[in-house]
């Protein structure tokens, strides 16, 4: 078990890439948080999920926006499981609207989720690894859209491309501690945010022309890569962007 002993929280783990991750961090010991802002049902099955492949996990709600949910988060997962060695940041949302027709206050809120939000996770989980002593992991999971643009989607894609430069600054400073601060950025993921591409097989299509591995990923695909990044074998990775999206990025504008 690459991750036995260790504390994690996930952040909007109840469903999608962060449920995948925390599931998977479970199977290979890790004890887990699983937080959820609004559906708690969502967070005890996600707990329950990994209560049956024999981890431990208990469930936070906790809005990720608001620094007193995310100390409080911290607090109840150092106080339940005695320490926190990996913070992974995955909460997000995303509002398109074409960039003149967006409102002020659509901007503030994928903003302050999708970017303040990942700030505050790695600051109050720092100060927390810095306090144990003996360093730890923060993972971001971004986007292709911290690099790559996405019309009708400015207030993400700004946000996506904050959490890029937080990641990098934070890395460097964080390095004498032992904190190793990494981004992964999924491309097209079978997530409840894109469910409804079965019902436009045109757009399906239309994306999977621009992805060379020809399909759309799993969550566990990007989950695999969170588990490297909390582990061991990740030890002399820092600073760094890990692409999950079947080549996207290479491929974007090729045509």
């Amino acid at each position: 078990m690459q991750l036995e002993n260790r504390a994690a929280i996930v952040t909007g783990s109840s469903l999608g890439i962060g449920r995948a991750i925390a599931v998977a961090f479970g199977r290979e010991g890790a004890s887990v948080t699983i937080n959820y802002r609004s559906h708690p049902e969502q967070g005890q099955e996600a707990v329950e999920e990994i209560e049956k492949g024999g981890g431990k996990a208990i469930s936070v709600q906790a809005d990720v926006s608001e620094p007193e949910g995310v100390k409080d988060l911290i607090q109840q997962t150092v106080k339940e499981f005695g320490r926190l060695d990996v913070m992974v940041n995955n909460a997000g949302i995303e509002q398109k609207v074409p960039f003149l027709d967006t409102p002020l206050e659509v901007w503030e809120k994928v903003i302050s989720v999708n970017l303040t939000g990942v700030y505050i996770g790695c600051q109050e989980a720092a100060r927390q690894m810095v306090s144990q002593g003996d360093g730890g992991r923060i993972i971001n999971v971004s986007s292709v859209h911290e690099d790559l643009p996405m019309p009708t989607n400015s207030p993400y894609c700004a946000a996506k491309g904050g959490v890029r430069m937080l990641m990098r600054t934070i890395a460097v400073e964080l390095a004498p501690h032992g904190i190793t601060v990494n981004n992964i950025a999924p491309g097209a993921i079978e997530t409840p945010i894109n469910k409804n591409l079965d019902e436009h097989p045109e757009q399906q299509q239309e994306l999977l022309s621009e992805i060379p591995l020809g399909r759309i990923g799993k969550p566990e695909d990007v989950a695999s890569v969170a588990v490297y990044l909390a582990s061991d074998a990740s030890s002399y990775s820092t600073g760094s962007t890990f692409f999950v999206d079947g080549g996207m990025m290479r491929h974007a504008g090729s045509l």
